[in-house]
């Protein structure tokens, strides 16, 4: 690099930048450029030497005539032109000043590993070593059963189940499924793999010959009922649904598939008469609440929910009767009360949420009862806007006296609040509390009342 700067400074004294407009001619007389100069240049470049160059080089800082003849291929036209294209023997100042030819690095030998073939040479092991650090590999070289078992338990020691799939599936390709089934019996780990694959693929066919194979009755029996899922038609389903309650299930998966049958044909029955209802315009609560969506095919609370909403009123023997629905289908009274709480109380039916927790004893007095608590009663009617007058009440069948000043102080009810206190006898916190009511109120009235007696 020295040398090489070294040349161009001492050229740059003899060149003339400014002279680019002058054609340029070789110490033969050609024009710089020209065919019959470049075909003489080659020819001179093969025979002269690196040595000679080297020498000449130094020799011509002084002026034009210290250049010989053998020297012509490092022109200066060719130096600061870039048009010097020499096949070899390029010296390391030709290279530098050369900038017109483009220097390739030659191409690093690959690794003898990456020109193996990979159709004969890798090992089951080695196979499996290489999917886990994610080459590819190609798994049609083992043909032979023995091979493809192997391969698999070497795919389930590693312990990767993307491997271990891969495989899997290569077998499910090759291999007979008598055959398959009966290698995976013996081998549990690769077995899970398949069957949650087949669930994730669809593949419905496949996993119930598998499951039958390997005698899981119930198993094929949840599959067969999962299929309902891809039934849209609803009659289509129902009908369905009555085909898989013979279906080796256990028996409370029995009972299951049975209600489920039993209340998409309730769902069925109430979706046309109020469909009917809704259209004819014949009910007021249809019309003063629009139904928002179908009925059909949602759960069981949804139904109940949609029950004590619209036919709160029916009789019990009617299908729509929410009371029908709980009896029909067993619902605890703390799920039906909370469903029935929440349809009420959004309709703002506030004798119908009193009537739902008053209850008489065999002498015929009446009180509440809630089998969900008072405090979660309050709650929820608070959640659906209900006056404070309602809130009041059912606070103040709260037993815990911390929960029920909790309540009372959270929503603004003064009356138990002040009530609360006075039971207590806590003069402190009952004077501390007249400054959170406004002057000349009720309650305050009501606080100097009994804070003076």
């Amino acid at each position: 690099l020295k040398e090489s700067k070294r040349a161009v400074n001492s050229l740059r004294d003899i060149v003339d930048d400014d002279d680019d407009d002058l054609e340029r001619v070789s110490w033969s007389g050609e024009p710089v450029g020209s065919i019959s100069w470049s075909i003489k240049e080659t020819a001179s470049s093969s025979t002269s030497s690196l040595e000679g160059r080297d020498s000449s080089l130094q020799k011509g800082s002084s002026s034009y005539a210290a250049f010989p003849k053998q020297v012509s291929s490092y022109s200066l036209s060719s130096l600061f032109k870039g048009r010097n294209k020499l096949p070899s023997f390029q010296s390391l100042s030709d290279a530098l000043s050369d900038t017109g030819v483009k220097n390739y690095a030659p191409e690093l030998r690959r690794p003898k590993a990456e020109y193996k073939d990979y159709s004969s040479d890798w090992s089951p092991k080695d196979t499996v070593r290489r999917m886990q650090r994610g080459k590819v590999c190609s798994l049609e070289r083992f043909r032979s059963l023995q091979d493809k078992l192997v391969l698999l338990d070497e795919a389930v020691a590693g312990h990767d189940g993307n491997v271990i799939t891969a495989v899997l599936i290569f077998l499910k390709r090759t291999l007979r499924r008598e055959i398959l089934f009966r290698e995976l019996e013996v081998r549990q780990v690769a077995l899970c793999h398949l069957i949650h694959f087949l669930k994730e693929t669809g593949e419905q066919k496949l996993l119930l010959d598998l499951l039958r194979f390997l005698d899981r009755t119930e198993e094929v029996a949840l599959s067969q009922y999962r299929e309902h899922l891809n039934i849209q038609d609803v009659e289509k389903r129902r009908e369905f649904l009555k085909g898989c309650i013979g279906l080796p299930f256990s028996a409370e998966d029995t009972s299951h598939i049975q209600d489920h049958y039993t209340l998409l044909e309730r769902q069925i029955i109430i979706e046309a008469n109020d469909r009917h209802l809704e259209t004819a315009g014949q009910s007021e609560i249809f019309r003063k609440y629009p139904r928002k969506a179908s009925i059909l095919n949602m759960p069981l609370v949804t139904t109940l929910f949609y029950s004590c909403f619209y036919h709160y009123t029916e009789a019990e023997g009617t299908f729509s009767s929410p009371t029908n629905l709980k009896k029909t289908f067993k619902i605890p009274d703390k799920q039906y009360v909370l469903t029935a709480l929440a349809a009420r109380a959004k309709l703002r039916a506030w004798d119908d949420v009193d009537a739902l927790f008053t209850t008489k004893n065999w002498l015929g007095y009446t009180k509440k009862k809630a089998p969900i608590g008072f405090h979660r009663v309050v709650e929820i009617l608070q959640r659906n806007n209900a006056p404070v007058q309602v809130l009041q009440e059912y606070v103040r069948l709260v037993e815990d006296v911390e929960t029920r000043l909790n309540l009372a102080t959270k929503y603004k009810c003064h009356d138990v609040v002040i009530e609360t206190y006075r039971d207590l006898k806590d003069r402190i916190q009952l004077t501390a509390y007249k400054c959170k009511v406004e002057r000349g109120s009720a309650e305050e009235e009501k606080i100097n009342s009994i804070l003076n007696n």
